[in-house]
């Protein structure tokens, strides 16, 4: 069993813990933190490691819940970033797969920002074609009694998951980007993605 929180197309190395587990729990019973993959991404644009974020409305002052979280659709977040993956990886050999279900993510409005990281989840889960239960947590773990994964959603941490290569677009001119976003390993790997998962550890105090 394997705790974990709940992120916007999350990094692979969160996917190695998935792949790597009979079940897993989501922590949604925590406070909202900034500069995690709550509520961002990384991937490889022809500049190198671009961050996709999505924008919250803040209430100041006041610490809100991750599952209370609203999403902030003021700039058409999701309209720049659908643009900037088309951009990036449309010369990727599996985006063709992978695109028409990511549309109809990028094109629906979600109120809360869970909802839209679960959906992003389900998705992932789908065009991996990988099948393993989770539950979703009543109240804050403090006490584990399972594998706690939950830091694989700081995005900003000193620790750094080197993970196996693979063929990335932009490789030639950047050199290989390890743990950026599923997506990237998705659209380069297509259906061996769950093989790569499967092969790689995750190791951390």
């Amino acid at each position: 069993m394997v705790l974990l929180h709940p992120t916007y197309f999350s990094p692979i190395s969160q996917y190695v813990a998935i792949a790597n587990t009979k079940e897993f729990v989501f922590e949604v019973e925590d406070n909202f933190q900034k500069q995690t993959y709550r509520n961002r991404c990384y991937i490889y644009t022809a500049d190198g490691k671009h961050l996709l974020n999505v924008p919250i409305q803040h209430n100041k002052g006041i610490k809100q819940k991750t599952r209370d979280v609203k999403i902030d659709y003021k700039d058409d977040w999701h309209k720049i970033h659908l643009k900037t993956l088309q951009t990036a990886y449309s010369s990727s050999p599996f985006f063709e797969f992978y695109i028409d279900e990511l549309k109809l993510i990028f094109e629906k409005r979600f109120t809360f920002l869970l909802d839209l990281n679960l959906k992003c989840h389900e998705l992932i889960m789908d065009a991996l074609q990988l099948e393993i239960s989770y539950s979703k947590t009543s109240e804050y773990q403090k006490d584990i009694q399972y594998f706690d994964a939950r830091k694989l959603a700081t995005a900003k941490t000193k620790e750094e998951f080197i993970l196996d290569r693979y063929i990335q677009v932009f490789e030639q001119n950047k050199g290989f980007i390890s743990n950026l976003s599923i997506l990237d390993l998705l659209f380069m790997e297509g259906p061996n993605a769950l093989n790569y998962l499967e092969s790689q550890t995750i190791n951390f105090k």
